[in-house]
């Protein structure tokens, strides 16, 4: 265990809360993908319940989802398989005891999830199971074709409007969480339409979501900056494993246009990864071909096209039956033909993109954090699922198992605190930036020193350029949702690029050219970071 102390001042906004607006409830719910969504619903059923969403309910990693969930819903196939698939993907870093509490909880959040009517695909009356890369049989229930993420999003979303237990607050950027003396008790917000607000909750749960936008190339949508990670570091919470971003090998690359996500269920239906010489090279790297791991197939991706000095590598789905690719696949081909690509003649253009950030707030196996009566699920969250590198198909289903958790959770809510607390910040001397340069280029330097291959030297000077950043725009004072992104973007991305420095070998989806190998005897642990560690 390491622990870095990485200072910044412990709120982003000059607070008052005898001079501001006020909310209670019971349980605030901090995100609107399927973690907290579910964690709301779960929640409901000991008290009242505020769901805060960033943007709209249609804007997260959930929603844009293409895969499915994994779980063992078929003949032939057991726990086991799925347990062990997760921890060999998790590259010696899984908690077991959380892996199986989640592998053994999927059957019944899909099950929970159809009687609420979700519309999971069937074959013959019976759930459509497809494969994806790291598991050893077809077990991903999948729904609306590619559109699982949508299906499951708005299925959820659903059963929360109907609770009259449950209030969504959309457009609310939740700024910090409130704490005194190590317990939280709440959150500061912004509406543009009633300013600043302080939320009292008896109990907290953070489920916003992701970090993809931390780099350049990314499949996740503009709010996933990392925002609650930050919020929890600055709140005194430990956080873990902030090295491992999985990278997805394939994202559609057409210049000029932004990262649309190329799930991996179609590999798994028997697409081909080919050079733009139509050759197959997934082979030459892994006996798995398509279907390894994906941090195998992105660093394969990332050499071919090093190698063959090209942009991007192809899918190669000409082989597919058409209508049958049109039936399972809709999103994807209707993605294709907004590009003039037909898939029948034309090869796709892919190329990896940040995707899914592994590490995030270290919580036990009840969802709790380092912080009382804050839990954390879903992508901000680090439980011990995942260790070095997420098993394709188990990130939904996470959220689903430990929103239920948290949700449990609130019920053991005490007596809420509520106090007048003042954090004054002075004025700063120091050069205004302009905090979209700043945003822009820190994405870019993720990209290019932070991303699919990693090294010493390049991540000191990350660290070094994010610092000189930081000096400039961590003392301001600002009023815009961007600008508050920018300063957690700016701390998150210095916790990454220390704790990918910390790490001197290569595990999951943390690759360093200098320390090739994994290591064990050296690194064989979690990589904590918190405010004001020794």
């Amino acid at each position: 265990m390491i622990r870095t102390a990485i200072e910044t001042r412990r709120y982003l906004a000059r607070m008052d809360t005898g001079v501001m607006g006020h909310l209670y409830t019971d349980c605030l719910v901090i995100g609107g993908g399927v973690a907290g969504l579910r964690a709301g619903l779960e929640a409901a059923q000991s008290g009242a319940v505020l769901v805060l969403v960033k943007d709209r309910l249609t804007e997260s990693n959930t929603y844009y989802a293409q895969g499915g969930i994994a779980a063992i819903l078929g003949e032939g196939d057991d726990f086991e398989g799925h347990i062990e698939d997760t921890l060999n993907t998790g590259c010696g870093l899984c908690d077991r005891e959380v892996v199986e509490q989640v592998v053994r909880g999927a059957p019944g959040e899909i099950e929970l999830l159809r009687r609420w009517g979700a519309p999971f695909d069937l074959e013959g009356g019976r759930l459509a199971l497809g494969r994806e890369g790291g598991h050893g049989r077809a077990r991903i229930a999948h729904a609306l074709g590619d559109a699982t993420g949508r299906a499951v999003s708005e299925c959820l979303a659903e059963q929360v409007r109907r609770h009259a237990g449950i209030k969504v607050f959309e457009e609310c950027y939740c700024i910090d969480l409130v704490t005194e003396e190590g317990v939280c008790l709440g959150a500061l917000t912004y509406h543009p339409k009633y300013g600043f607000q302080c939320i009292w909750s008896r109990r907290t749960i953070l489920a916003s979501g992701g970090a993809g936008r931390l780099w350049r190339e990314t499949t996740n949508p503009a709010g996933a900056t990392a925002d609650g990670v930050a919020m929890a570091y600055r709140a005194g919470a430990v956080l873990a494993d902030l090295e491992f971003m999985q990278f997805h090998p394939t994202t559609l690359y057409v210049a000029g246009a932004e990262r649309k996500l190329i799930t991996e269920a179609l590999r798994g239906a028997g697409a081909y990864l080919v050079d733009g010489k139509g050759n197959r090279f997934m082979p030459e790297y892994h006996e798995q071909g398509e279907l390894a791991p994906r941090d195998v197939v992105s660093r394969a991706i990332f050499d071919h096209m090093a190698r063959t000095e090209s942009t991007n590598v192809y899918l190669d789905v000409r082989h597919l039956d058409k209508s049958h690719f049109e039936k399972r696949f809709p999103t994807i081909n209707a993605l294709c033909q907004s590009f003039d690509i037909d898939v029948s003649e034309d090869l796709i253009p892919v190329r990896p993109s940040a995707h899914y950030m592994v590490g995030g707030v270290k919580t036990d196996a009840a969802g709790r954090t380092t912080i009382e009566h804050l839990s954390c699920c879903g992508e901000a969250a680090a439980t011990g699922l995942h260790g070095g590198n997420r098993l394709a198909s188990n990130s939904l289903l996470e959220g689903l198992v430990f929103g239920r958790i948290c949700g449990a959770q609130a019920a053991n809510h005490g007596e809420p605190e509520r106090r007048r607390i003042v954090y004054e910040i002075p004025e700063s001397q120091r050069t205004t930036l302009d905090i979209p340069d700043v945003t822009n280029s820190l994405r870019s330097v993720m990209w290019r020193n932070v991303g699919i291959v990693r090294s010493g030297e390049r991540l000191e000077e990350t660290v070094e350029i994010i610092d000189f950043w930081r000096r400039y725009v961590m003392d301001k004072v600002f009023d815009e949702p961007g600008d508050w992104e920018c300063q957690n973007m700016l701390t998150v991305c210095k916790l990454i690029a220390q704790s990918a420095l910390t790490r001197q070998e290569s595990r999951g989806v943390h690759y360093r050219g200098d320390f090739t190998e994994r290591d064990d005897d050296r690194f064989g642990y979690h990589i904590e970071v918190r405010r004001g560690g020794d």
